[in-house]
């Protein structure tokens, strides 16, 4: 088993975990997840969770990169796998930083692959799937607050070319503010 140490390796400027016996750094870096606001007919399609964290609140169909992939596969695939959905993607919607847990979040714009027969059921990571108009949004139960930043930024940027994707709201730049539980 590798005894690890940390400490500043040559050369840097933070601590690392080092192999006290061959001298490998383990570098921990953050991960990224990708998704997409995917809609039809206006309605925003959205995944009740089954796992944790935060299983019976609402998200976007989203999830951690798969080495060997793209951002669009990946997006494309985290559809399949949750929402059973084949989409097409539009463009980044938004690129957010969650620092406290080490993630960078690339959420698309896109569609539904056939826009006129929008097809959608709960995969196995999902309690149940749905379309949902912008005020009928359960808001409450939103599962993470880059669901919150993705979804306005959908609404300020509908339709039409995306342009600089949006970033983390001025009030937590380094995304690290929690959302609290919901009560009942």
């Amino acid at each position: 088993m590798a005894n690890f140490e940390t400490r500043v390796p040559e050369g840097d400027n933070r601590e690392r975990a080092i192999c006290a016996d061959c001298g490998h750094i383990d570098y921990r870096n953050p991960k990224v997840v990708v998704g997409a606001v995917v809609t039809s007919g206006g309605k925003i399609l959205m995944c009740r969770r089954a796992i944790e964290p935060r299983r019976g609140y609402w998200t976007l169909p989203a999830g951690y990169m798969e080495l060997g992939e793209t951002l669009e596969e990946g997006a494309a695939r985290e559809a399949m796998e949750e929402a059973m959905a084949d989409i097409r993607l539009d463009g980044i919607l938004g690129v957010f930083s969650v620092a406290r847990i080490g993630q960078v979040q690339v959420i698309f714009r896109g569609g539904f692959a056939d826009p006129d027969n929008p097809v959608f059921a709960a995969g196995p990571e999902s309690l149940e799937v749905a379309l949902f108009a912008w005020e009928d949004i359960p808001w409450p139960e939103i599962a993470f607050p880059t669901v919150h930043w993705a979804l306005n930024a959908w609404n300020e940027r509908r339709t039409g070319p995306l342009g600089v994707p949006a970033g983390n709201p001025a009030e937590d730049p380094r995304g690290v503010h929690r959302l609290t539980p919901r009560v009942g």
